[in-house]
């Protein structure tokens, strides 16, 4: 017989309850306040948002990125971003440099200073998520990956694939 505080089996968790979605839909929100609320604290310091970070991350994890790949990744409008982009750039923290074969595209770059933002945001996060993942387990960790991976839709998905692939596991 098992005991109660085991965990569910793989079978049972095929035919999860509303009520279990429910917690793990919750679970998710309060998840994400917390993964974003270290970030967001030193972004307020600097009159960014959330939208400054993902365009940060991004452009780090893609150096030379495209403003149209950043747009696709982000799911913004172009406005919306152009906004971002014009204060990391007057900020000196992007550099958005003419393409070389395509002169109307716009390649960005981390300056020396978005970098050093960039590391701010990231060990924040990385702290909050090695803590959880050492207390989850590495069971866990591998599990809690396959979930994020199955809830992508398709585009976000290659987005995802491509830069795992580039060595940025």
């Amino acid at each position: 017989m098992a005991e109660q505080n085991s965990p569910p089996s793989g079978e049972t968790l095929l035919f999860l309850t509303d009520e279990q979605l429910r917690k793990g839909i919750e679970a998710m929100f309060f998840a994400y306040r917390g993964f974003t609320a270290d970030p967001d604290r030193i972004l307020s310091e600097l009159a960014y948002g959330r939208a400054h970070h993902r365009a940060v991350h991004f452009i780090h994890r893609s150096p030379g990125t495209t403003v149209n790949n950043l747009l696709s990744i982000l799911g913004v409008t172009k406005q919306s971003l152009n906004r971002v982009l014009r204060s990391l750039v007057d900020d000196g923290l992007v550099e958005s440099r003419v393409g070389t074969q395509d002169k109307r595209e716009r390649h960005l770059h981390l300056t020396e200073a978005g970098r050093a933002l960039e590391t701010k945001l990231s060990q924040a996060q990385r702290t909050r998520m090695r803590a959880a993942y050492r207390a989850a387990g590495p069971d866990a960790v591998q599990g809690f990956r396959q979930v994020l991976e199955a809830m992508m839709d398709a585009d976000m998905r290659r987005h995802y694939l491509k830069l795992k692939d580039a060595g940025h596991e």
